[in-house]
């Protein structure tokens, strides 16, 4: 067929067809271009959004120290996965954010302190975008919340852990976890432009003492005060090179709730009484971590 011929199909074909409706009294309906005819589809390497800052929550006054809560993973990275013998499917995403919530509200009933979400629903975060949220906030404490999956359904492993952050992992656990934490943001296709691995490197260089000794600190309130209120694996303090805690001035921790894929976890983890319980614990970690600092403060003056 030459090129000639087929022109003149493409031409006269819609011509006809329009002309044979219009005499058989047929109205064809004629698209809007614009609206619901342009689909749109995220691919592979897409640029991340704009970083936003959230709201601050809590007193107008700037004086007070402000915690921001990070509800590990959301959007469409659903994080660990967990299935009971029902074939229910529980998500991290979900369970992170239900548990930062609690956290928020127990910190603000509290007082005393100001609080900051990196999400406050089912949206995806960058992983970059978290740890920059704390630091442009200019936070006292970041912490972030995950739960972990042991694999399959392995219903073995439970408890609880807390990580600092360190460039040497604390045992091959943690260097897994930390490594498939570091890759969620490439698992799901999101690109950073100028973020790379010796960028974080570097980060971790320039960390300053006060704020690793102090996210230490803070780690050791946790495992007290949730030493009689929580289950905890039996190693419960960690550290790993994990990219969420690479604020070098905010002292920060990732708090690991617990197993998806353990039954006595997941009943902690997905009840209001359950994180009720993990909010406490870390409400009063908090609370405990900013009265020794300003303890230490008023000493030094």
């Amino acid at each position: 067929m030459s090129y000639r011929t087929l022109l003149v199909i493409i031409l006269l074909v819609p011509a006809l067809l329009l002309g044979g409706a219009k005499a058989l009294g047929v109205t064809l309906p004629v698209p809007i271009w614009g609206r619901d005819y342009v689909l749109r589809f995220a691919f592979a390497g897409e640029a991340a959004a704009p970083l936003e800052l959230p709201r601050v929550e809590g007193a107008d006054d700037p004086s007070r120290p402000l915690v921001v809560i990070d509800a590990g993973h959301g959007g469409r990275d659903p994080g660990a996965v967990g299935m009971d013998a029902d074939g229910k499917r529980f998500e991290e995403k979900a369970i992170t954010l239900a548990i930062a919530l609690a956290l928020r509200d127990a910190l603000l009933e509290q007082g005393g302190v100001r609080v900051a979400l990196t999400r406050a629903d089912d949206r995806i975060v960058p992983l970059p975008h978290r740890p920059e949220i704390a630091r442009l906030l200019e936070a006292d404490l970041f912490i972030s919340i995950h739960a972990d999956s042991a694999g399959g359904q392995n219903d073995a492993v439970s408890g609880a852990s807390i990580y600092t952050l360190s460039s040497e992992a604390s045992s091959e656990a943690a260097a897994r976890f930390a490594a498939r934490e570091n890759d969620a943001d490439r698992l799901n296709g999101i690109t950073i432009a100028g973020a790379s691995r010796d960028v974080s490197a570097i980060l971790v260089e320039l960390s300053q003492q006060r704020t690793q000794e102090d996210a230490l600190a803070f780690a050791s309130l946790v495992l007290r005060e949730g030493e009689s209120a929580l289950a905890f694996v039996p190693q419960p303090r960690r550290a790993a090179a994990l990219a969420v805690l690479r604020a070098p001035d905010v002292p920060s921790v990732l708090f690991e709730s617990g197993f998806v894929t353990n039954g006595n976890d997941r009943a902690r983890l997905t009840t209001p009484e359950g994180r009720a319980r993990y909010a406490g614990v870390l409400a009063r970690a908090v609370r405990v971590f900013f009265a020794r600092r300003a303890d230490g403060l008023q000493g030094g003056e």
